[in-house]
């Protein structure tokens, strides 16, 4: 029997009866407020609800109690509708799920994360977490299946072991070089009588230095499995959790199923079943004739791209890698030195107009653009400069990110740095990457602290194993060979951003907490966007261009900290 509505277009509160308001408790944060929390239950009806709601002058109690309330098909009914026969894609956003991940190589995982929009990850970390435990006696690599199949299995096996074993072998005694390097009574902990900070031996409260231990440890720990993740290979098995939409899992089903390794294909049918059990409606064309035809042309791309590339000789490619080569300044092994290099930019003047503009064309009296920009370029670069400085004045912390006019100019950098940096810099959103394949053609980095810790010979033998390997077996295999590289491998890749996420990712990477690496690198993009334009690098306002030596010490201080406090609150 169909429900007579309560519903009057012209009153936006409605009201519902009492028994309405019960049923509407169980589904809805509030049944009276014009802002309220959607708590239905079934995920399916969540979506289609949202999306019936956007075709009605109803309000959304209203259209759940007339055509979603006992009628628990409804919604996957409708998304075939909308979905299938409109094809209106922006509804496949409204299906979200979680997914976990569990024994996924690091090369898939970095697969899955190029795929920026409508999904977030949390993967493991390399820095709090040891790599080096094994499962039934064998460590925690990927051995894909054509390796495994072919005459290099015992080589690539091999080489993934030796890189494990290095690996387990030096972790605790590496914690213990770093403890020794960076004593304890080098740093200042929280002392709580007085609030100050105070040198560990002047500490006198039991949990006091308790507490200074704790960040000590967590500290030092992180700082030794810094140095060491080089050792691991990219076959290294890792988790990651996913967050995302159904429009956006559809487009990494097509990516994965489009790869040509294994492994990926494989995590494509399994992530498909694991959505067809959350949110089956927003990915069904997945597997579909569009699905399918998205896939073909995602393998024609990459099959005309490779056709298209020249020859090494029509474009020099050896006598770049050996100019590269006589750059070398020892502090990496190999041929090649990190390099961080900006190679394509506005002028300043053409930069500082377009930004300029931005800011002023949202609130000037003036319909045209174009005439903003035309008096713009009337103004002297010191007024514009001071247009500048007044918007850099008006943030006082990273977080506080500059206006979108400051996405008006754009930075292409051409980089070249070990692979698990790559990793780290991989998480930003927005910014355009073009990635080569992992390889072991630019050499690799060599932390200081292997030397110190006399183990320089086994790594450069182990890094020397693994460039054997991938050498055996590039040639058939050029994609499955990645999984044998080590994170210490330099890896080539380009990124390009605007000024407004340059601030974001250079002022969030010399944080002092963050790694050595992706510091140097983040300082040296702020020196390059400083020397091109100068006025406009004034907003990059929170560059740290110090260096630390125990990197995570003051974030454990602030952890510890936050830590005492809430349990001060709940007392």
């Amino acid at each position: 029997m169909e429900r007579k509505s309560n519903y009057d277009s012209s009153n936006a509160s409605t009201k519902f009866t009492a028994e309405e308001e019960k049923l509407l408790s169980m589904h809805f944060s509030n049944t009276r407020d014009d802002v309220f929390a959607i708590i239905t239950p079934r995920q399916v009806d969540r979506g289609a609800l949202m999306s019936r709601y956007s075709r009605t002058d109803k309000n959304m109690r209203q259209v759940f109690l007339d055509e979603f309330l006992g009628n628990p098909s409804r919604g996957e009914a409708f998304y075939d509708r909308v979905l299938i026969e409109y094809g209106d894609d922006s509804v496949a956003e409204l299906g979200q799920a979680q997914i976990a991940i569990e024994g996924l190589s690091n090369l898939a995982v970095k697969k899955i994360e190029d795929r920026r929009i409508g999904l977030s990850y949390l993967e493991k970390s390399s820095r709090y977490v040891s790599w080096e435990k094994k499962d039934d006696n064998r460590y925690r690599f990927y051995r894909d299946p054509d390796i495994m199949e072919s005459r290099y299995a015992d080589t690539y096996v091999d080489a993934c072991n030796t890189s494990f074993d290095l690996y387990a072998k030096h972790v605790k005694p590496m914690t213990n070089l770093i403890r020794e390097k960076y004593d304890i009574e080098l740093y200042l902990f929280r002392n709580s009588a007085d609030g100050t900070d105070k040198p560990f031996s002047s500490l006198t409260n039991t949990d006091d230095i308790k507490s200074a231990k704790m960040i000590y440890r967590s500290s030092t720990r992180a700082k030794a499995l810094d140095v060491l993740r080089g050792l691991l290979p990219a076959s290294a098995l890792t988790n990651v959790g996913i967050s995302g939409n159904g429009r956006a899992f559809e487009y990494l089903l097509a990516i994965l199923g489009s790869s040509d390794l294994k492994e990926e294909q494989l995590l494509a049918l399994k992530i498909k079943r694991e959505l067809d059990c959350t949110i089956k409606s927003f990915v069904k064309r997945a597997d579909d004739k569009h699905g399918l035809a998205l896939r073909d042309y995602l393998k024609s791309v990459i099959k005309e791209s490779c056709r298209i590339v020249p020859k090494n000789s029509d474009i020099n490619a050896q006598a770049y890698k050996r100019r590269r080569a006589n750059e070398f300044n020892g502090t990496g092994g190999g041929a090649f030195p990190p390099m961080t290099d900006l190679v394509e930019y506005d002028s300043e003047e053409s930069a500082i107009n377009k930004v300029v503009t931005e800011i002023l064309y949202p609130n000037y009296d003036i319909p045209s653009y174009q005439q903003v920009l035309e008096y713009v370029q009337t103004l002297s670069m010191d007024k514009k400069g001071e247009i500048v400085s007044y918007q850099a004045n008006l943030r006082s912390n990273r977080r506080q990110r500059p206006s979108r006019a400051f996405e008006a100019t754009y930075y292409t950098f051409d980089l070249l740095n070990n692979f698990g940096m790559f990793r780290d810099i991989h998480r930003h959103r927005t910014l355009t990457m073009h990635r080569k394949l992992l390889t072991t053609d630019y050499g690799y980095y060599t932390p200081d602290e292997i030397c110190q810790l006399g183990m320089e010979q086994e790594f450069s033998e182990c890094m020397t194993h693994t460039k054997d390997a991938f050498e055996s077996m590039r040639a058939k295999y050029p994609q499955q060979s990645q999984y044998v590289v080590n994170f210490a491998y330099n890896y080539q890749y380009v990124i390009r951003l605007n000024l407004r996420e340059a601030c974001h990712l250079i002022e969030l990477r010399t944080i002092p907490q963050g790694h050595a690496d992706y510091r140097r690198m983040a300082q040296q993009m702020f020196s390059h966007i400083q020397r091109v334009h100068p006025k406009l690098s004034q907003i990059i306002k929170f560059t740290d261009t110090k260096n630390y030596d125990l990197e995570r010490f003051e974030a454990e201080k602030h952890i510890d900290s936050k830590r005492t406090d809430m349990n001060k609150d709940h007392t």
